[in-house]
């Protein structure tokens, strides 16, 4: 591996995120503009349900359950899904127990 090849993986991996923002946003678009309940795509006004405020308010209800979630583990317990492990002192003289040759 040389300096292209590397060049080629990082740009890879930079622009990665990026296109998948840009095909989020082009999902949104595209749902917003066909709704979510039309899977034959038949064009109908009257059969449809509207992406504000349903899917809006549905999705903001979920993101901050999530952020609620997500505050209490930061905050009040941030070693409880940690591991034992994590708090012995490391020694580069000795191997850690859990790896053994094969």
């Amino acid at each position: 591996m040389d300096n292209p090849t590397l060049n080629r993986f990082f740009s890879l991996h930079y622009l990665r995120p990026f296109v998948i923002a840009g095909v989020v946003f082009l999902h949104l678009i595209l749902l917003h503009q066909a709704g979510s309940n039309n899977p034959l795509g038949v064009p109908s006004i009257y059969d449809r349900i509207p992406f504000y405020p349903y899917f809006y308010v549905k999705d903001l209800f979920g993101l901050f359950v999530f952020i609620l979630l997500f505050s209490f583990f930061v905050i009040y317990s941030p070693n409880y899904l940690g591991h034992s492990d994590n708090y012995i002192e490391a020694n580069p003289l000795v191997t850690p127990a859990h790896i053994v040759p094969e």
